[in-house]
């Protein structure tokens, strides 16, 4: 792994000379100078930041990850995962089709019950697991909806819906950027027919994050500001699963905002979301079953504000907004989220200038979501910048006691 940054570098010049694009040309499109994309192609920086990544990309036309060489090479086990991805896609090519589907599929009662365990398996960030179970379910809950009318129809589709952006997170956890694309389209489809009056501001969510890979940031908030527009009136109305879908599009949008330079709407963008959270929290009368799968709570909310701090570079705030959340807030979060808030406070320690928190919070973030974070390039790009720190300073030390020693003659 400690080849990649140069391995990164290499990918850069050459879809650079591809282009024709002089490192000038380059540099000035991402607000740097000429040194640094020198530097950048010989390995001597790291990208550290999604943002960065992906505004490089977008400059040289490509995917992200033909800079960063995801899906990385795993064992033979560890790739399984690519076998039921293209189960899922193949599901996703026929969605128009007559379902192939022996028997008479389950009711849409028993299906939602199902995806209990998918959000389970949510929770724990384990998205290979997560691949297995969708294949079947896409296929039979396209059955019922060939075969039922009216609300049993209508329900059949908002399964298959929250079912793609299952296969759409997945996707984005473990670097497959055809079924990402893919299972955004058929959400988009499916969440039309579905009757749920959430579920196209779903889809809409999981575009505004596909918008992100090409660094279109104005964008993804636009597309974001027209699921929030649609969605305003429940929102004012109070309606639980409209307060936790409006407020997961702050967050998204918060991010957007961050990376497109814009810190004082990002900030706005999370006082928003804040107050949704708190409209969520104070909420009477039974809990309602969250069936579009969003994470959303104070405790998340905390979280992005520590990464909108990192986006803009300000890893002092990111530290003190940590050090003023409660615990027990980031303990409630499913492990995807803990583990990508760890990876976040991993960055800001390491720009903080202490390796040794650094690895800390990198080794609790592994320990949390062991999948995610291996697959994640900024946790690796994280690592990678702490062992070149310590064979650097193992050298500085060495060199200094071969002076005392005076070795060199």
């Amino acid at each position: 792994m400690l080849e990649e940054a140069e391995e990164i570098g290499r990918r850069v010049r050459r879809a650079r000379l591809r282009l024709g694009m002089p490192q000038a040309d380059l540099a000035t499109a991402l607000g740097k100078t000429q040194g640094w994309v020198s530097k950048m192609e010989r390995g001597q920086i790291e990208i550290d930041r999604v943002g960065l990544l992906n505004a490089i990309a977008a400059e040289l036309h490509i995917h992200p990850n033909d800079l960063t060489g995801r899906p990385y090479a795993s064992s033979p086990a560890e790739n399984q995962w690519r076998v039921a991805a293209t189960s899922i896609l193949r599901e996703l090519r026929r969605y128009d089709l007559t379902p192939v589907f022996d028997g008479i599929p389950r009711t849409s009662v028993e299906l939602w019950r199902d995806m209990t365990r998918l959000h389970r398996l949510r929770d724990a960030a384990a998205n290979s697991a997560i691949l297995r179970v969708l294949p079947d379910l896409l296929r039979e809950a396209r059955a019922l909806a060939e075969v039922s009318t009216g609300h049993e129809r209508e329900e059949a589709y908002a399964v298959y819906a929250v079912a793609c952006k299952f296969a759409h997170t997945a996707a984005h956890s473990l670097g497959h950027p055809e079924l990402i694309t893919m299972a955004a389209e058929r959400a988009a489809w499916s969440a039309r027919l579905s009757g749920d009056p959430v579920m196209p501001s779903l889809a809409d969510w999981m575009r505004a994050w596909d918008m992100w890979a090409t660094a279109d940031w104005a964008d993804s908030i636009a597309l974001s500001d027209k699921a929030l527009a649609h969605l305003q009136s429940d929102y004012d109305d109070g309606d639980p699963l409209a307060l936790r879908m409006w407020g997961s599009l702050q967050l998204r949008a918060a991010v957007s905002a961050a990376r497109a330079g814009r810190p004082s709407e990002a900030e706005d963008r999370i006082g928003h979301a804040r107050d949704a959270a708190n409209r969520v929290r104070d909420c009477r009368g039974r809990p309602v079953y969250d069936r579009h799968s969003l994470t959303f709570s104070p405790g998340n909310v905390q979280i992005h504000a520590i990464s909108v701090a990192l986006e803009t570079g300000d890893q002092t705030r990111a530290l003190a907004i940590n050090h003023r959340t409660s615990p027990e807030l980031v303990a409630a979060l499913p492990n995807s989220r803990q583990g990508h808030h760890h990876m976040d406070l991993a960055r800001a320690w390491l720009w903080d200038g202490n390796r040794s928190k650094a690895l800390a919070e990198l080794e609790t973030a592994e320990r949390i979501a062991p999948q995610l974070v291996r697959n994640h390039p900024i946790a690796r790009s994280t690592l990678r910048s702490i062992v070149y720190a310590e064979r650097t300073s193992t050298r500085e030390r060495l060199r200094r006691m071969s002076d005392r020693f005076s070795l060199d003659g």
